[in-house]
C-alpha cells in the first residue's frame, strides 16, 4: 500500500506526534488507576460452540489472548491526545490526529496508508441572529458565545476559549440575509408541521424555530423549506438534555443553557458524502466536469439559511412569542408558557444573516490492513470516524480510543502467530460530521475499483461512533447479524459484573433507544433488543448503498454536551467513563466482532432471522395499506419472501455442518445483502438502493423498513407502492437465487 503522506507544515503539532511515538506495552502491564478486576474479570469464559465455526477451541484461545490486551490506561492516553485541540475536518489539527492514528496502526503491524479526498466543505463566515418583539424592541443580539463560569486560566476556561474553535453553525446552511416573523414548530417533525397546518398557521415567509431532537436536524430544514419558510433556527431545550435533567456542566453531565449543538443540515436522506459528487469518489484531481457546480446543488442542501441557538438565546424569542398556546407536549423546559406564533398582529420577528464559505478541502481517511491467509478477497471492515465539531471526546474520540485498543489487541495476536482467514481493514474516517463524507467517498471509490470478476469485496462492516457516553450497551444490525452480536456479548466481560449480554438485558429500560414502531422481533425472548440501522453514522454507505451487512455498537448514557464545546476530555473523565472501563469493554467487543468474522470457517450470517423479519415487515405494510384504504397486491412479494425463507432455512443447516470447501457457501452468503439492493435506487433518492432499510425521508436517523413501499403508502401513492412491491419481490428473488447457488 502507498506510504504515509506527511505534510511538513503540520509537524509543529508536537503533542500528538509525541503520543504517536510511545511504544505499546505488552498485555498485563500495570495500569494506573485501574483495578485488575476491571481489566481481567471474566476473561477465558468462551462458549463451547459459536455459529460459523466447526470447532471453536482454537478461536477461544485467540479470543482469550485478545481480551487480555485492551488497556484502559492506554485508551485514556489516546483520548487525551485526540482531544488536545479542536480538530474539525480538513484542519491541520485534524491531520495531526490522522498521523496519530496511522502511527498506532503501524505499530500494531497493520499495512497503513492515509487516503486523501478533495471534498467540498462549509465554514461559517458571517453569523448574526437578532430578534425584535411586537413593539420593535431588540430582545436578542446574538448568537451569544458558549461560556460557562470557570476559574480564569483553568482547563475549562482554556478549552472554551481556544481561538481555533469554529463558532457554532449548521454546516450546509444556505447563505442569506432574511427578516421574518417567527413560528414555533416543536421538534420540526412531519407531524408537528401538519399540526400547524391544521391550525391554519402557515410557514410561508416565516422563520421557523424548532428544537433539537425527534428527528435529524437536516430533515427539520427539509420540511420547513418545502413549506415556504425563509429560514430555520434550531435550539436545544432544557427539557431534552439540559437543566431539567440534572446538574449542568461543569457541575454535571447535562447541557448548560449557553451551549449550542452544532451539526450538519445536509439532506442526508437524499444522499450523503461530498455534495458535488454523488456516486463518484471525490479523489484529488477529479475533473471539474465530474462535479456538480456549487450553484447547481439543489437536491441535498438547503436553499434557506439555518442557524443553531442555545437555550439562553432562544428564550427571549419564545417568551415574547404570541399566538395560540402550544399543545402540552410541545411545552419545553424554559420557565414560561410556549406559544406558536403566527400572529400577524403582534409578531416576533428575527433577522438572520448567515454566510458560509464553501470550497474544496483535503480530508484524510486512515486505512489499516491485515491480509487474509485463506480468503484475502473477502474483506472484514471496521471503522470509526475521527473528526469532531470541536474536541469530540465522546463523539467520536471514545470510539477512536476503543478502536485503537482493539487494533492493539490484533497486533499482539499477530506477534503470537495468528493470521486471519479473511482480510481485515480498519478505518478511521474523516469528515463524518459534515455528512458521512470520508466513509462515503471510500466506498464509492472501492466499489468499482476492479473488474467484477477480480474484485475483492466487503463481507461485513462494523461501526462505532460514540463508543461511550455511559454504561448501557446498545447495538443495531441487519437481522442476519443479531445472533452474531449476542454470542459476542456473552463472551465479553462487563465492568458492572457478569457479561455484556447480562448487563445489556438489565439495561433495556435505561437510557436506551427503544424499538421503533416498525420493529418486528422474532428472536428468542431472552435475547436483548438489536435495533435497525437507519443513518447518522458511517455504516450508511456500506449497507444502504453498497449492500454490505453492518452493525453499530455503543455504550450509552445521558449525553447533554453532544456537539458542543463541552464534549471535551474533562467531561468524559468526570461523567462518562472515569476508569475507561467501558471504553475497554467496547474495544473488546469491537475486536471480537472483527476476529469472529475474519476467522469463522463459514460466514456467520443467519438469513433465517432475516427472512422472518422481512415477512413481518410485509405483514405490517399490508395492514398499513388497508388502513390507508389502498388496494395493493402483495402476492408476488409474499411469495418471494416465502421462497427466501425456504432457501435461508436450507443454507442455515449447511452452515451448522459446513463442507470442507466452503468457497461456494461463502460466496452465496456474501451475495445476499447486495442482492437486496434495487439497481435503480429508491424513488427521489436513487443513491439509497437497499430494499429493506433506509433512513426515512422525513426522519433521517430512524430507519424506515421496506422504504420504497412504506413511504409510498404514507404518501397515498398506490401506483408507486405497487411498483416498489414489485421491485422488492425482484430483490428477494435475487437473494433467494444467491442462496440456492450454494445448494446446487
Amino acid at each position: 500500500m502507498p506510504s504515509l503522506r506527511p505534510l511538513a507544515s503540520l509537524l509543529p503539532l508536537v503533542l500528538l506526534a509525541v503520543y504517536a511515538q510511545q511504544p505499546i506495552p505488552p498485555p498485563g502491564s500495570p495500569q494506573e488507576g485501574t483495578s485488575a478486576s476491571v481489566t481481567q474479570a471474566g476473561i477465558g469464559a468462551a462458549p463451547a460452540r459459536v455459529f460459523g465455526f466447526r470447532d471453536f477451541t482454537q478461536q477461544a484461545a485467540w479470543d482469550s489472548q485478545f481480551l487480555a490486551v485492551p488497556d484502559p490506561q492506554l485508551a485514556q492516553q489516546h483520548l487525551k491526545a485526540l482531544t488536545a485541540a479542536p480538530h474539525w475536518a480538513g484542519t491541520p489539527e485534524d491531520y495531526a490526529t490522522a498521523l496519530y492514528v496511522a502511527a498506532r496502526f503501524k505499530a500494531a503491524g497493520l499495512q497503513t496508508e492515509i487516503v486523501p479526498y478533495s471534498v467540498l466543505t462549509a465554514k461559517p463566515a458571517t453569523n448574526l441572529v437578532e430578534a425584535f418583539d411586537a413593539a420593535g424592541r431588540k430582545i436578542l443580539a446574538g448568537p451569544t458565545p458558549e461560556h460557562v463560569a470557570a476559574t480564569a486560566g483553568s482547563a475549562i476556561d482554556a478549552s472554551q476559549s481556544d481561538p481555533r474553535i469554529i463558532p457554532p453553525f449548521n454546516a450546509w446552511s444556505a447563505s442569506g440575509d432574511v427578516t421574518a416573523p417567527v413560528v414555533y414548530a416543536n421538534y420540526g417533525r412531519l407531524a408537528d408541521f401538519q399540526h400547524l397546518a391544521d391550525l391554519g398557521i402557515s410557514l410561508k415567509d416565516r422563520i421557523v424555530l424548532v428544537r433539537n431532537g425527534g428527528n435529524y436536524r437536516g430533515v427539520k430544514v427539509y420540511i420547513a423549506q418545502q413549506g415556504g419558510a425563509k429560514g430555520v433556527l434550531i435550539y436545544s431545550d432544557p427539557s431534552d438534555d439540559g437543566s431539567h435533567s440534572g446538574h449542568t456542566y461543569p457541575d454535571g453531565r447535562f447541557r448548560p443553557d449557553s451551549a449550542v449543538q452544532r451539526g450538519s443540515v445536509q439532506f442526508m436522506p437524499i444522499y450523503p458524502g461530498d455534495p458535488t459528487t454523488p456516486g463518484i469518489a471525490s479523489v484529488p484531481g477529479l475533473p471539474a466536469a465530474d462535479r456538480i457546480p456549487i450553484d447547481k446543488l439543489q437536491d441535498d442542501l438547503p436553499s434557506i439559511p439555518v442557524d443553531p441557538l442555545s437555550a439562553a438565546d432562544a428564550a427571549p424569542i419564545l417568551r415574547a412569542l404570541g399566538g395560540p398556546a402550544t399543545p402540552l407536549d410541545w411545552q419545553g423546559g424554559l420557565p414560561f408558557p410556549y406559544h406558536l406564533g403566527g400572529d400577524d398582529a403582534a409578531p416576533v420577528s428575527v433577522h438572520m444573516h448567515v454566510a458560509e464559505d464553501t470550497e474544496l478541502h483535503t480530508i484524510w481517511d486512515v486505512i489499516g490492513e491485515i491480509p487474509g491467509s485463506a480468503d484475502p478477497g473477502q474483506w472484514v471492515i471496521a471503522g470509526n470516524h475521527r473528526d469532531a465539531w470541536v474536541y469530540g471526546a465522546a463523539d467520536p474520540g471514545s470510539g477512536t480510543a476503543a478502536m485503537l485498543e482493539a487494533v492493539h489487541g490484533l497486533g499482539v495476536l499477530l506477534e503470537h502467530g495468528w493470521k486471519p482467514r479473511r482480510t481485515i481493514i480498519v478505518a478511521s474516517w474523516d469528515a463524518e460530521e459534515e455528512g458521512l463524507i470520508g466513509s462515503t467517498e471510500w466506498v464509492e471509490q472501492n466499489e468499482t475499483a476492479q473488474p467484477p470478476a477480480e474484485r475483492a469485496h466487503a463481507v461485513a462492516y462494523f461501526n462505532m461512533d460514540v463508543a461511550v457516553s455511559g454504561p448501557v450497551f446498545t447495538a443495531s444490525a441487519v437481522p442476519s447479524l443479531r445472533e452474531f452480536l449476542q454470542e459476542i456479548a456473552e463472551e465479553v466481560p462487563s465492568p458492572a459484573g457478569g457479561t455484556v449480554f447480562q448487563q445489556w438485558r438489565k439495561g433495556e429500560d435505561q437510557y436506551r433507544r427503544r424499538p421503533s414502531a416498525s420493529t418486528v422481533s422474532t428472536a428468542n425472548s431472552r435475547a436483548p433488543h438489536v435495533g435497525e440501522l437507519g443513518s447518522g453514522s458511517d455504516y450508511t454507505p456500506f449497507l444502504q448503498h453498497a449492500g454490505v451487512p453492518a452493525t453499530d455498537i455503543g455504550s450509552d448514557g445521558p449525553f447533554g454536551v453532544y456537539h458542543t464545546v463541552y464534549d471535551n476530555y474533562d467531561w468524559f473523565v468526570r461523567f462518562a467513563d472515569p476508569a475507561f472501563a467501558y471504553t475497554q469493554q467496547q474495544a473488546r467487543f469491537f475486536g471480537l466482532e472483527i476476529l469472529h468474522m475474519a476467522d469463522a470457517d463459514v460466514l456467520p450470517f443467519d438469513y433465517q432471522a432475516y427472512a422472518e423479519e422481512i415477512r413481518g415487515y410485509l405483514n405490517q405494510a399490508r395492514s398499513r395499506a388497508v388502513a390507508h384504504g389502498m388496494n395493493l397486491d402483495f402476492t408476488a412479494a409474499l411469495a418471494a419472501a416465502d421462497s427466501f425463507e425456504t432457501a435461508a432455512r436450507a443454507i442455515y443447516q449447511r452452515q451448522l455442518a459446513p463442507p470442507a470447501n466452503v468457497t461456494g457457501l461463502d460466496r452465496a452468503l456474501s451475495s445476499v445483502e447486495p442482492a437486496l439492493l434495487i439497481p435503480a435506487g429508491l424513488p427521489r433518492r436513487p443513491w439509497y438502493r437497499h430494499s429493506i432499510y433506509a433512513p426515512g425521508e422525513f426522519t433521517g436517523y430512524e430507519a424506515v423498513v421496506l422504504p420504497g413501499v412504506n413511504e409510498a403508502i404514507d404518501a397515498f401513492n398506490a401506483p408507486g407502492a405497487q411498483a416498489q412491491l414489485d421491485a422488492l419481490a425482484q430483490a428477494l428473488s435475487r437473494a433467494t437465487a444467491a442462496l440456492n447457488l450454494a445448494t446446487q
